[in-house]
């Protein structure tokens, strides 16, 4: 059973809300390419934070992007463009992510969009510039200005990813293929050695390949801690490629008991089978008819293939 690359990946696969956090300086790239990068993610089902889709209105916007980046988020995509240096609030953003990296396994790929790897290290140019301003404004914060130099510095001989004159299509291509990559995207964490359920997985998914093309439903039953989450994480690891949609929804009783619990289970199937951002679901009777209108859109692409 081939489940030593989801073991190495178990602190990827950690329960998180997001799989990708963007960072990036909203005057210079939201409305461009951290927007296309931003499409391009979510198109193939990673849930990705950008702070003006994800904060809810009435929230405090730098208590939530904080959460975000501590509790919510796998992978940090820092995008490095031209004025980057000029915003505190980018600045401030790249130290508590770095800061994080260092308790945590959670990968930094920085980007560099239009600007040179060598200029947000040696902060040269228009990073210059902006931390000649910096310094003028901080005189008596001097050291969260050297805090900020230190994270760029080290930031940039981080391992990243360079536009230079390549396409904008073709590199925003390769991030996601970079992230689908570290994610291990399709795969739930299972224990590496697992005994005595090689016979009913060959059952399932016999009946899985059985070639019909009506709708089946396997109802797996017996007591608590016999292995029966266990065995649909593996059926699902081994079966995902075969469908164009496909969801997992752990523990949806205990979730579904929660507050708004339901409403939070069906924003997230019908994220994964459409993979996308669901539409705002406020109440059960509404995700009932978002995940119809959802499954009908989704036949009618796979009719037109």
């Amino acid at each position: 059973m081939a489940v030593s690359r989801v073991h190495e990946a178990s602190a990827l696969i950690s329960p998180c809300a997001y799989h990708v956090f963007l960072s990036f300086r909203g005057a210079d790239t939201r409305k461009n390419f951290t927007d296309h990068l931003y499409r391009a993610l979510v198109q193939v089902g990673i849930r990705t934070f950008r702070d003006d889709e994800e904060v809810e209105r009435g929230n405090n916007i730098k208590d939530e992007i904080e959460k975000a980046i501590l509790h919510e988020s796998k992978i940090f995509i820092i995008v490095f463009s031209k004025d980057y240096a000029s915003s505190t609030w980018c600045l401030n953003e790249l130290v508590k992510i770095l800061e994080h990296r260092k308790s945590s396994q959670h990968i930094v790929l920085p980007v560099f969009y239009d600007v040179d790897p060598s200029r947000v290290k040696n902060q040269t140019g228009s990073y210059a510039e902006a931390f000649a301003r910096h310094e003028e404004n901080f005189k008596s914060e001097m050291d969260m200005v050297q805090r900020w130099r230190d994270a760029l510095k080290e930031v940039a001989d981080l391992r990243g990813m360079v536009l230079q004159d390549r396409y904008e299509s073709q590199f925003i291509q390769d991030i996601v293929k970079y992230v689908q990559d570290k994610l291990h995207h399709t795969a739930l964490y299972v224990p590496p050695y697992l005994v005595g359920i090689d016979s009913i997985l060959r059952c399932i998914n016999w009946w899985i390949e059985d070639g019909s093309n009506k709708v089946g439903i396997a109802i797996i039953c017996g007591i608590g801690g016999i292995g029966k989450t266990t065995i649909a994480k593996v059926v699902y690891n081994q079966n995902i490629q075969r469908f164009e949609g496909y969801s997992f929804l752990a523990d949806v009783r205990e979730k579904s008991e929660e507050c708004n619990g339901l409403v939070r289970l069906q924003r997230q199937l019908i994220s994964n089978i459409v993979k996308g951002k669901a539409q705002k679901i406020y109440t059960a009777d509404d995700g009932i008819n978002v995940w119809f209108e959802s499954i009908v859109q989704l036949w009618g692409a796979m009719q037109s293939i």
